[in-house]
């Protein structure tokens, strides 16, 4: 039996035949998540670590262009971030090792070597400018509201890597500044608290206790998808891209399916004005 859904001011969906076309009609994978340079595990922790000794705020890393390429600008004044990056340098003919030639041919491998040295090109977002957040926007369902229904809290973006567009712990989210569709990915960290899956694991890892993270990533996409068709939001074809790239099997598991439902219901209700009741309608005596 399918299982229908009527928000209020919207046209009735199938939230069940969304789930069915999730995993079968063609989806986007977005850009996004290959912006910026995925940069080692070293690197993010020593640029945290600069971060905290030099009292800036953590946040996605680029360079002064590539900030520029995303609209946003570093301020003047800000110094730069080093990281350690491969430097290819030529070897010269004292360097080469006794007895052997020195190759002339520059595509030799042998004619040049790579070290690794620190450089001053990186700025965190926090060095920039550009246009801030602004919550939802929708008549029919408030983001603030929900979050507090929700007993849920939102903190700034911290993470290192730009590609990261948002990430939930305990009870809290965060949304990227720079995520390419900030509204799903709120409703995708929501749904990931609601799902239990934040409560389940700190780390993400699997464990015979904790959902397997391909599966928490379907779950916690598909309730966004359900509530972001539901409220008339745009990007249906991203959420099907990304719940497809997580999972490749031809059907979403019926418990699945049912906590989904669950979770989609809570997320769509607490963001929706209370509704009056009669005696609250009843005129005054």
């Amino acid at each position: 039996m399918r299982t229908i859904r009527d928000p209020p001011g919207r046209t009735t969906l199938d939230w069940q035949q969304l789930l069915v076309d999730a995993v079968h009609r063609p989806g986007i994978i977005s850009s996004a998540y290959t912006a910026f340079w995925n940069y080692s595990l070293g690197n993010m922790i020593w640029a945290h670590l600069q971060c905290l000794a030099r009292g800036i705020q953590p946040g996605p890393l680029h360079t002064f262009r590539g900030w520029q390429k995303v609209n946003r600008q570093v301020r003047r004044g800000e110094k730069a971030l080093t990281l350690i990056m491969p430097v290819t340098m030529k070897r010269k003919r004292h360097d080469a090792v006794p007895g052997d030639a020195l190759p002339h041919d520059k595509s030799d491998p042998s004619a040049t070597f790579t070290v690794f040295l620190e450089r001053p090109f990186w700025f965190t977002l926090s060095q920039t400018d550009g246009e801030p957040y602004k919550p939802l926007t929708i008549p029919t369902w408030d983001e603030h509201q929900a979050l507090q229904r929700l007993n849920m809290t939102r903190e700034p973006f911290r993470h290192v890597d730009g590609n990261c567009q948002g990430y939930a712990h305990g009870r809290t989210v965060a949304v990227s500044p720079l995520a390419y569709l900030p509204h799903r990915t709120l409703l995708h960290e929501c749904a990931h608290v609601l799902l239990g899956h934040t409560a389940e694991s700190t780390d993400l890892s699997d464990t015979d206790a904790a959902t397997p993270r391909d599966l928490r990533e379907v779950e916690a996409e598909c309730v966004a998808m359900l509530c972001g068709c539901s409220l008339g939001l745009p990007g249906e074809d991203y959420s099907r891209g990304y719940i497809q790239h997580w999972y490749h099997a031809d059907v979403i598991p019926d418990r699945s399916v049912q906590r989904i439902f669950k979770a989609a219901d809570a997320l769509l209700k607490a963001g929706l004005p209370p509704v009056p009741t009669a005696e609250a309608d009843a005129p005054a005596v």
